[in-house]
């Protein structure tokens, strides 16, 4: 006694099954409650969860395993929500340092601090270093190199020009800067300086502290 099985409504179906074989199928997966199967005593091809030979089976299966489909419209937004709180914090560090370093100022050197120090001639000065000044004019900050106005990106160019170690000339740079200007210039400056070349910054009237470049 053989029995045949077809998913429903297919017009393909496999024969020669026995009654095991069905029940194996089933149990396993291969078939579902709803696929339909014919016996040798049927005239129609009949569900399996309606055939009195496999319906307790079905129903018991059915009962025991539901079935769960992914759901492919869900979006999973806790990455999303990831990449928005690192942006987040990034723009915020990056908004107070940009504050922050609009209001600092140049910090003061008091005579404390040249204690100590030996003050550097004018010979030196005029050997040895590039003046720099440095003066808040119409609301921006305004360089200048031996009295040459020079822009912030030409800085490197208009230092390195000076800069003569074979001859031990021209390796450090005097900064003559008011305290109306920001410390975020005076970096550049030292930037620039060590771009160029140059070994020290020396402040003009704190000559004697040397500011090595790092």
């Amino acid at each position: 006694m053989t029995w045949n099985i077809r998913h429903q409504g297919s017009p393909r179906s496999i024969e020669g099954l026995t009654v095991a074989q069905v029940v194996d199928g089933l149990q396993d997966g291969l078939w579902e409650a709803t696929d339909e199967v014919m016996g040798p005593n049927d005239a129609n091809w009949v569900a399996l969860e309606n055939h009195p030979q496999f319906a307790d089976l079905a129903m018991d299966l059915e009962a025991a395993q539901p079935k769960h489909y992914d759901d492919e419209t869900r979006l999973d937004m806790n990455p999303l929500i990831d990449v928005c709180l690192v942006l987040l914090i990034f723009f915020i560090l990056t908004t107070s340092y940009a504050a922050l370093q609009k209001v600092l100022e140049l910090p003061g050197i008091t005579s404390k601090k040249l204690e100590g120090h030996v003050a550097i001639t004018n010979d030196k000065v005029k050997d040895l270093m590039v003046k720099v000044n440095v003066r808040h004019e119409n609301g921006k900050s305004v360089i200048r190199v031996e009295d040459t106005v020079v822009e912030p990106e030409g800085l490197v160019t208009a230092l390195g020009g000076f800069y003569r170690p074979d001859k031990r000339k021209k390796t450090d740079i005097l900064l003559d800067a008011d305290l109306t200007v920001d410390w975020g210039t005076i970096v550049l400056i030292q930037d620039a300086a060590k771009g160029a070349g140059m070994e020290r910054v020396h402040f003009l009237d704190t000559s004697s502290v040397p500011v090595p470049i790092k």
